[in-house]
């Protein structure tokens, strides 16, 4: 052999090792999962002595005319249509506040980013006694300055799941601005001072030089940020468990009550699986379009 194949041999084999444990690892906990639940899908739950039965696409037509599952569907969509925009554009604006240079910039990126250290349950807890009615926190704001009598933000069907997305974009918003925040220090200056000279106006040097160097980072913020949207439920199964009537009901609470209260492992297997394929034509449609549109250079 060669030198140089000896070498290319050396190399393609510290490769494999090295990236051995992550594959093995991608694949046992994420990949063989997957499919597990999709086999699982097409199968009847299994009870006492009766065991499992292929039913085919049966747990998926039950699902489509499930009321409770339609509810949580359309719950989780406008969840993240709240939610996503917002923390994206809180997370920026909070960015560009703590990039500049003002006194106590340490204490107010630390101030923003503590939400996300937070456990989900804390949060949960601590945002129960802002929206406790008439001496909650919000109540106590609202009284003072709009004038309005005790109102009961999480068990009312009109404001519990705007509730539920105030607590997600607070937690959430903290963490994206880290991202933004490195993406804005690792601009060069010396596109600033060029577009100085050119004489453009701060909004024009905004939108022409920083948005468009923020893009990959925008990108990655987006797809974590709709992922979470369908992910985290902690605070809801804390603080209201899909109530009231099922206005705060998602897609994974659905899925848990179906596993965990009734005992339905084929259909919470099939709409895990639908879930899956909602996420993933999302994230694939958010690289088609924004891919375009992203500049990694």
């Amino acid at each position: 052999m060669t030198p140089a194949g000896s070498g290319r041999t050396r190399a393609a084999l510290t490769a494999a090792l090295m990236l051995g444990p992550a594959v093995i690892l991608l694949a046992a906990f994420t990949h063989y999962p997957a499919l597990a639940t999709l086999w699982s899908s097409l199968f009847s739950t299994p009870r006492g002595a009766r065991p499992a039965r292929f039913v085919g696409l049966d747990n998926y037509a039950a699902l489509a005319a499930d009321p409770i599952v339609l509810r949580a569907l359309a719950n989780n969509l406008i969840y993240a249509l709240g939610t996503v925009p917002l923390s994206i554009g809180l997370a920026l604006l909070m960015a560009l506040w703590v990039n500049g240079r003002l006194r106590g910039t340490a204490a107010l990126r630390v101030a923003y980013f503590t939400p996300t250290v937070l456990p989900m349950i804390a949060v949960a807890n601590l945002w129960l006694f802002f929206y406790t009615p008439d001496y909650g926190l919000l109540d106590r704001i609202t009284h003072a300055l709009l004038g309005w009598g005790p109102t009961n933000w999480i068990g009312s069907r009109e404001t519990a799941l705007g509730a539920m997305m105030a607590i997600a974009v607070w937690k959430e918003a903290g963490f994206f601005m880290i991202f933004y925040l490195a993406a804005l220090q690792a601009i060069p200056p010396v596109l600033y001072e060029a577009a100085a000279v050119e004489g453009a106006s701060r909004a024009t040097t905004f939108r022409r030089v920083t948005l468009p160097l923020l893009g990959p980072t925008t990108l990655f913020i987006a797809v974590n940020a709709v992922i979470n949207s369908f992910r985290l439920v902690d605070h809801i199964i804390v603080m209201t468990q899909g109530g009231p009537d099922n206005a705060t009901a998602l897609l994974l609470t659905a899925i848990y009550d179906l596993g965990f209260k009734f005992w339905d492992t084929g259909q919470a297997s099939a709409l895990t699986a639908v879930l899956l394929g909602i996420l993933s034509l999302i994230a694939a449609v958010q690289f088609l379009l924004m891919g375009r549109r992203t500049h990694y250079r």
